[in-house]
Order: C-alpha cells, then structure tokens, then sequence
C-alpha cells in the first residue's frame, strides 16, 4: 500500500497573485536542485534602464504589501509580461523579459506611482517564515506553474474542473460556467467523507453552475477549524481567502493586501490540521492561483490544452502560466524535499484533480485533456510511515491593522477579482427567503437566467472596495444564509 494510499483527507489552500520567485525565490540558494533566484536576474524599463531582482528589508505594512499599486494580470499583461510583446508572434518562446515594462504601463488606465522596481521585489524567508517554515520541513514545488497564463478566475477554474472553458481574464464574466467539476465527481462516486468548500466572504467557486445546487457543502472558514479539530474534515477540502476589506482585512496576499495576514491564514491552517486527529492521514497543499504580474525567471513551458480551441477564443491555452508557489505538507513528506515531476509536464492546478483521481480511483476518467497528462502528487509522499510530523505549532507574525489602515483599504478601487464577484452579485436575485433557498430547483433557475442576459454593475457601487462589498452582501447574503 503506497503513502497516498494512507491519506483519507486532501486539503488545498489556494491563496493569491504571487509568483514563485516574489515569495520563495531564496528559499535556499539557487542550484541544480532549487531553481531559485541568482539576485542578477533584470528586466529593462522603458528607456532601458536595468532593475534587478531586490529585497526591501522590515516587516512594515508597505514592505509587506510590495507591488503596490496591483500589477496587470490579464491575458495581454501576461504577454507583455512573458514576451515583451501583448501578442507574441506564433512559436514565439517567452523570454520573461516584459514585467517592468508591463508594470510602468498601467498607469497609463490607473491611478498610482508605478515604482518599476515594485514587480521585480521578492521577500526573504525571514518576511515569510510561515510558508518557508514548511517549505523546508515538508516539501517545495519549483515546477508548478499556473495552469494558463491568464487571470484568477481562468486557474480557479481549472483547480475545480481542469479546464478555463476558453475564458482567459476575469471580466467580461460569461456566466453560467457549465464545466463539469471534479465536486460533481466527488458526489457521483458517493465518495465516503465527500467535500466541502471553506471560505471567508465570497467563494469564487460559486460561479459553477454545477456548483449551485451543492450550497450546504459551502461552509464558513471557521467550520474548517472545527472540523479539523473534531476529525470531521471531509474527503476533499478547499479553502478560498478573504477576498475583500469589510470587517477585517484580505487575507489572500494579493497585491498590494499585506502578506503578512496571509501568513496567518497558512499557520491557521497547518495548525488546525496538525493538531488534529486526523493529522497523519491529511495531504495539505499550499498553492497561488496565478502570479499576479510579478516577476518570475522561469518561462512557462508548453501545455497539453484542455479541449479544442473555443470559435472566437484568443487563446488555445496551450501554455501555462507563470510558475506559483507550491507547498506540499504530510507526514509522508521528508523534510526538505524539492519535489519535481519525473517527466517533461510540470505540476499545474489540474495536478490537485489529478492526486484525487489517483488516490480515490471511483472518480473515474480524467475531466479534461489537461489533468489526464498532469503529474499527481504522490511522487512527495515517499516515507513509508508518517514520521515526518512536522512543528506541533508554528506562530505567525503578530499583526494588528489600525483603524486607518482598514479604512484605507475599504476605500481602494476593487481589483480585477473584486470586480468580476461584483459582477456576478449583480446577476443574482436579492431577497431570497431560506425556504427558497431550500428549492432545490432555485438556484439552477438563477444560473440559467444568467444566460439570457447579463445585468451591469449599479452606478457607484463599484467606486470602492467598501461599496462594492457592502453590495455584494446585500445580492448574495441570503444565499448563504444556510451556512
């Protein structure tokens, strides 16, 4: 029986917007086995001036939050980003030469300082000693990629169906998204334990159309530490961040949110399953949906794409993304494991529905053509018992954010994510009673209503964080009011 054979409860963590290099590029010194970074890495601005890759030292909020304004991360940006060019020619092979250029040009459509050096930053272990912390005591990822070069919602989708169905940006939104789901799978099969997507304000993963029928198996963040606590964590967890500044501060490290409130989450979730009963039967993977426009040196390699080109579609997906961060924690991890594929094809976000398949084989075929050549994961779980039991604790930076400090962010424009969830708010009903709730036939109806015509966006509700929230709790508050 292998290691993975072991494993009852798979979790994923699935934060935001970093690359590898931002966040564990100096996890150890670059070599044949770390592909990490030299510190003579550069890419030429505008008037070809040279910004190397650099740290700031400390731990301030603005340290913390570096890149800050946001860089670009939409299909375009990512070009710009990984060829020097918005539209590569084809064949062309991404030098990753563009990201200071890509950065200096958003403040051409929004507002703020574009200090080039912004996207060219990486933080020290020492700034984020939680993710480093298990990186080095379980195992690291230096070849997982996001799964397109594109933006939060194209990967989100493929962690949960293995495809983008051709959409490559957030926005326009093109609901319903009917891609089948390795959730759907999961009920299929009558899989013992089942699944449940954990959140903090609004789960992305919503959006799925096959999703909407399922809204007990969305469960408040807090559920999961409970859960987790108890032994009742099901068979498949997923857990999404805080996306937004309401009461409390995001805690998804998308830039320029405070990385630090991000570091917590990830010790808040190592510690619940760690001191759990289940602990030596959990796989817990650590992940970043896309890159968020900052620097990486490694160029993303060729992809198998999911299905056949969608008519009109820009894009093939016939490449990944930008390589993200990748932690993978088990008691049958060695520690200090750098963990790579044993062929060509690197780890992507379809390498989760991957493990599932393997580990739980009554999920049946592969989704799509993407997660059917995607390496699984249990070339990390190589102890043949779960001696590697890790840190009984581990205790992340203290952070206390001032009143202004909430303020400030509650007044920010809404990112890219933001905007397209204030999207998808507008295009549902409000005042849903919990009996409505509890036809099941009520929200299947809303997704399909969705496709005979998009509402926009209230005037003012998308001038700031704070307005955009507050509106999407008003539109979505029932929905979960099961939870």
């Amino acid at each position: 029986m292998s290691a993975l054979d072991q494993i009852q409860h798979i979790v994923v963590l699935m934060l935001e917007n970093r690359s590898f290099d931002s966040m564990l590029g100096k996890l150890y010194p670059k070599s044949p086995g770390f592909d990490g970074l030299s510190g003579s890495e550069a890419n030429l601005d505008v008037a070809g001036v040279a910004y190397a890759v650099h740290n700031i030292a400390g731990s301030s909020d603005a340290t913390m939050s570096i890149p800050a304004p946001d860089p670009g991360e939409s299909w375009t940006d990512i070009n710009m980003q990984l060829f020097g060019m918005s539209l590569p020619r084809p064949g062309a092979k991404p030098d990753m030469s563009g990201f200071v250029k890509n950065y200096q040009a958003q403040a051409a459509h929004s507002p703020g300082v574009y200090d080039p050096a912004s996207v060219m930053h990486y933080f020290t272990p020492e700034q984020v000693p939680v993710i480093s912390k298990l990186a080095r005591q379980f195992a690291v990822c230096d070849r997982w990629f996001a799964s397109a070069p594109c933006q939060t919602w194209p990967n989100r989708f493929f962690a949960h169906t293995a495809t983008a169905n051709g959409y490559e940006n957030n926005s326009p939104v093109h609901f319903p998204y009917q891609m089948p789901t390795i959730y759907n799978r999961i009920d299929d099969a009558r899989l013992p334990g089942g699944w449940k997507i954990y959140f903090h304000d609004v789960p992305q993963a919503i959006t799925l159309q096959k999703l909407s029928l399922s809204l007990n198996r969305f469960r408040l963040f807090d559920e999961f530490l409970t859960d987790a606590k108890t032994g009742d964590l099901p068979a498949y967890s997923f857990i999404e961040p805080r996306y937004f500044a309401d009461l409390s501060l995001p805690n998804d490290q998308h830039p320029p949110h405070v990385a630090t409130l991000g570091e917590k989450l990830i010790a808040d979730v190592y510690n619940a399953v760690r001191t759990g009963p289940a602990w030596t039967q959990t796989l817990l993977v650590i992940t970043y949906d896309e890159h968020g426009g900052c620097y990486d040196h490694v160029p993303p390699p060729p992809a198998q794409p999911p299905e056949p080109k969608r008519p009109g579609a820009a894009f093939d997906f016939s490449r990944y993304g930008v390589r993200v961060p990748a932690v993978i924690v088990s008691p049958y991890v060695p520690q200090g494991t750098v963990v790579r594929p044993q062929n060509k094809t690197p780890f992507d976000h379809t390498s989760i529905i991957a493990t599932l398949r393997k580990r739980f084989p009554t999920l049946g075929l592969p989704l799509t053509k993407r997660d059917a050549v995607a390496p699984d994961l249990s070339i990390a779980l190589t102890l043949a018992t779960p001696d590697n039991l890790g840190p009984d604790w581990l205790d992340a930076t203290p952070y206390s954010a001032s009143p202004t400090d909430v303020v400030r962010a509650r007044i920010a424009p809404p990112n890219g994510m933001q905007s397209a969830l204030l999207e998808f708010a507008a295009n549902m009903q409000n005042g849903v009673t919990g009996a409505a709730l509890e036809a099941s036939s009520f929200i299947g109806q809303q997704m399909q209503d969705l496709s005979r015509g998009l509402n926009g966006v209230p005037d003012g509700v998308a001038k700031d964080v704070a307005s955009s929230i507050t509106y999407i709790k008003s539109r979505l508050g029932a929905l979960f009011r099961t939870v």
